[in-house]
């Protein structure tokens, strides 16, 4: 049997594999290995959380299938939470879509908006599921090059007259830890706008290292030609959860919700509840969250330049270039001298 043309070219999730060769290696080794590459957190949520998670469970009518809008309580949890840190005012009710996990809504855009051959811009270097979502949604990856002499910001001006449908963009940026200004983002907007384009913002990494969270849609018409992923993994510490969240115009949503309706059934009723809970944390969480970044963010800076690594010291960290790669084994090696020491965490 043949697989689906849409599978060619198209191999197993970069992490997915790496994550059956650290559970080998790890069965092998000692001590273990210690991974550097996704983005898991280490660190539980709230207390709080993990309460509300196990009380609701309980309870005998928390089982049921649930709304493919998601609950209500989570919905103006999310908008309560946009309007507090990012000074954003959305509606609850058509604004918003619940996602297991902001990844689903990636491929759920994709395949919502994209027909054969449609163009998506692509940030390079970047997260590998916009390529995998465009491909396997049957649209074309056109990357654009993001370059430390440009602070890793995309040259809009060279990216005009492309004819792409969707752009995604992500600030801050992964892997470099670049972070957004509202002057950038007010460019992009006007970008959208002239050129036609949906901007899909990737947005789950704002809270960590960072006093000033910015969402794009605190920009004016932000919402006519954008949408805006965020997610409960990073800062809220709920990466293996599965709780994210699409925000844009009642059209969009409703557009996305169409296709997404007939993918899932919804999301645990005591899931959504918990995250509705982890949402409403004030910001003295997000404080203590990165008082522990910050000091093993003086480990790291300690480690790369013992190993002579390329190190740009912004908010949050980013270590890059070929000495960094080339030294992965001895970086695992040398860490393992610096990060056993408790009074580091």
């Amino acid at each position: 049997m043949e697989i689906a043309n849409r599978l060619q070219g198209i191999g197993e999730y970069y992490f997915s594999q790496k994550l059956r060769e650290i559970e080998q290696l790890n069965q092998e080794a000692a001590p273990s290995i210690i991974n550097l590459g996704i983005g898991s957190p280490d660190l539980p949520p709230h207390p709080d959380v993990i309460n509300c998670l196990h009380q609701t469970s309980l309870k005998s009518d928390h089982h049921a299938y649930q709304s493919y809008k998601g609950s209500p309580i989570l919905r103006h949890a999310v908008a309560k939470w946009y309007f507090d840190h990012y000074n954003v005012d959305i509606n609850p009710n058509t604004e918003i879509l619940p996602l297991i996990g902001s990844k689903e809504g990636i491929m759920h855009i994709c395949m919502t908006y994209l027909n054969p051959g449609d163009e998506v811009l692509i940030p390079n270097p970047g997260y590998p599921t916009y390529s995998a979502a465009v491909k396997l949604a049957g649209g074309t990856v056109r990357e654009y090059r993001l370059e430390e002499s440009g602070k890793w910001m995309p040259d809009l001006e060279n990216l005009k007259g492309t004819g792409a449908k969707l752009m995604f963009v992500n600030y801050p940026h992964m892997p470099s830890g670049q972070s957004p200004s509202r002057h950038f983002f007010e460019k992009v907007i006007r970008f959208a706008k002239e050129e036609n384009i949906l901007i899909i913002h990737d947005n789950p990494y704002s809270f960590i290292l960072n006093d000033d969270p910015l969402s794009l849609l605190s920009v004016e018409g932000a919402m006519d030609v954008a949408l805006e992923l965020n997610s409960l993994s990073k800062s809220p510490n709920m990466a293996g959860w599965r709780v994210g969240a699409l925000l844009g115009s009642a059209f969009h949503i409703e557009n996305v919700l169409r296709f997404k309706s007939n993918m899932d059934s919804g999301m645990f009723l005591p899931v959504q509840l918990a995250a509705a809970t982890a949402l409403s944390l004030d910001k003295s969480w997000y404080e203590s969250q990165n008082v522990i970044y910050r000091r093993r963010r003086q480990i790291a800076y300690r480690i790369m330049e013992a190993l002579d690594c390329t190190l740009e010291k912004i908010k949050p960290a980013c270590f890059y270039g070929d000495e960094f790669l080339k030294n992965m084994q001895i970086l695992t090696s040398t860490a393992m001298k610096y990060c056993v020491q408790p009074e580091y965490f």
